[in-house]
């Protein structure tokens, strides 16, 4: 520790804060350290209490307040807890360095293995040094093209039969809201769009795709851009839940009521979508069933480190509400038939 606080010019308490998480470091600082680490190829040594308590399992996840990703969170835990495992939990924010810096941490704590929905640029950081640790590792939720284990929900074809139904319904100018760039869920999702639209023998209007990077804020925005353009959109296909909110929000400010003036359907199904009014046409993922998978290859990874990989594919469901435009069926009052 003292050759990788004189090479980074940092003391030694910086360099333990950085390795452990414990406070606060400048990212210029914490950058210094980190590649002061990787030159001198420091081990770390894992912490006595962690290396002889439970086993444990590491899970690095972005937005783990999610609602959404609360239900992965339950699968991984409800998983590893039968097997005897304690879970660490570690928010990536989809920034690569904090994924890494997660990694790192969960190597340092002597995690038996890690379940990880990688980021865009995971195979940069976080990827070499899971190599280098030699720990099982899963991918979950989102796919890659490394030679792992993985496990994620179908979305291409679903996100086509979504798009479909908006078409049978009548639209031919229907809007998406695509994901962060670079995520296989996001590139499947345009996909599966683009298809329904080809199937159709409707041209594919580049102007109609607005990037909404998986984020409220950004979607709201995209949606605002794409609604006051000259040849706005008749339908919206909102790719996951986070920016289903902003397009809503966006929605609301612009007075656009839903299906009236724009039919709305999204990935991902919240809990409270059947509440809403209209009530929201969504595709629901097996979040919880997804988690419990990846920690079950984990285990089987760890009994056979030499086993097949398996890349595993969830299917989905799309509750069909009213967003979409179809005809709500009316209240019936009590004692009426």
């Amino acid at each position: 520790m003292h050759e990788v606080a004189a090479r980074a010019g940092v003391s030694t308490s910086t360099v333990s804060h950085v390795i452990n998480g414990t406070r606060h470091v400048a990212p210029d600082t914490r950058d210094a350290v980190l590649q002061a680490v990787a030159a001198l190829d420091y081990a770390i040594t894992p912490h006595p209490q962690t290396a002889a308590g439970r086993r444990t399992i590491g899970l690095v996840i972005t937005g783990a307040s999610n609602p959404y990703n609360g239900e992965l969170i339950q699968g991984v835990e409800g998983e590893a807890t039968r097997a005897g495992f304690g879970l660490f939990l570690c928010d990536s924010h989809d920034d690569p360095r904090r994924e890494a810096e997660a990694v790192r941490g969960l190597i340092t704590h002597n995690a038996e293995a890690v379940v990880i929905a990688p980021t865009p640029e995971w195979e940069a950081q976080a990827l070499p040094m899971l190599r280098k640790s030699e720990r099982p590792f899963v991918l979950v939720d989102r796919l890659s093209s490394a030679r792992c284990d993985q496990v994620s929900a179908e979305s291409e074809s679903v996100s086509a039969t979504l798009v479909e139904h908006l078409i049978d319904l009548g639209h031919r100018r229907i809007g998406m809201l695509s994901g962060l760039p670079g995520l296989s869920t996001s590139i499947e999702r345009v996909r599966g769009y683009q298809r329904a639209l080809s199937d159709a023998g409707i041209p594919i209007d580049p102007a109609l795709i607005a990037c909404g990077e998986s984020r409220a804020t950004s979607a709201r925005a995209a949606t605002l851009q794409l609604m006051r353009g000259n040849a706005a959109p008749t339908a919206l296909f909102s790719a996951n839940n986070a920016m289903t909110i902003g397009a809503l929000q966006a929605l609301g400010e612009l007075g656009l009521r839903i299906p009236d003036d724009l039919a709305v359907v999204a990935f991902d199904d919240f809990e409270w979508a059947a509440a809403m009014t209209p009530a929201l046409t969504a595709v629901a993922q097996p979040f919880h069933a997804m988690g419990a998978q990846a920690v079950q290859l984990l285990l089987r990874r760890l009994q056979d480190p030499l086993a097949p990989r398996r890349v595993v594919r969830l299917p989905t469901e799309i509750a069909h509400r009213h967003s979409c435009g179809c005809v709500a069926p009316r209240p019936r009052t009590a004692g009426v038939p």
